[in-house]
């Protein structure tokens, strides 16, 4: 995996995110204080926001160039999402949740992904009747099931209780191990990063502060590693 993210100039409320780095780790995390510009990271590589200057290519396909006026549209490219909510639709099953939108109608691709995940006796509940972790791996399987080249992970454990971490961050890492779809994933929890991702990005006021080895990087940055927030 390569994603490119060049010239990229987006202000924000008290800064201007200023972004020119190269990921090439295929489980990555984009880790920082509250307000950083995490999230506006993704929302840029989804195609859910648009900078009056950035550069966007993800395995040699451009997906954004300001320069060029060329702006693919969100659904066209191959990145799955998982925002921190989740984003499942209340009135769908978990069976229709996650076929929404699907590139992969194959038994087969839905059977893998939810064994991965262990929800595939979840599939005719409600999700009103799901617990936070269950919604969560819901989420997870519905991006998966989109075949991305890219999946996008906005905190996705931050509204858990520890026990539902440990068992959703289990399964994060049987997506990483067995699925091996690249990762970007945002946290705050220098545990989870360290114990998922393969290298760190340290993101503070919209710049990059450090890139690389999450358990080096953070060890030696543990003012960073213990702020608060997405």
């Amino acid at each position: 995996m390569k994603l490119v993210l060049k010239d990229v100039r987006c202000p924000l409320a008290h800064f201007t995110l200023a972004l020119d780095v190269e990921i090439t780790r295929p489980v990555t995390a984009l880790f920082g204080p509250s307000g950083a510009g995490k999230t506006t990271v993704l929302d840029l590589i989804a195609g859910l926001r648009r900078s009056p200057s950035a550069f966007v290519e993800l395995d040699g396909r451009v997906l954004t160039d300001t320069a060029a006026g060329r702006e693919v549209p969100a659904r066209d490219r191959h990145v799955g999402y998982v925002p921190q909510d989740g984003a499942l639709f209340p009135h769908l099953s978990v069976r229709g949740n996650l076929l929404y939108g699907s590139k992969e109608k194959r038994d087969a691709a839905l059977d893998r992904v939810t064994g991965v995940l262990d929800i595939g006796h979840l599939l005719d509940r409600r999700i009103g009747g799901l617990s936070g972790g269950e919604r969560q791996r819901v989420a997870l399987a519905r991006a998966l099931l989109s075949s991305p080249r890219l999946l996008l992970l906005d905190e996705p454990l931050a509204s858990l209780d520890e026990e539902l971490r440990t068992r959703v961050l289990a399964h994060l890492k049987r997506v990483r191990d067995e699925l091996k779809v690249p990762m970007l994933y945002v946290s705050h929890s220098r545990s989870e990063v360290v114990e998922l991702c393969e290298e760190v990005l340290i993101l503070e006021r919209g710049a990059i502060r450090g890139q690389g080895d999450p358990r080096a990087l953070l060890t030696r940055e543990p003012a960073l590693a213990g702020s608060p927030g997405s």
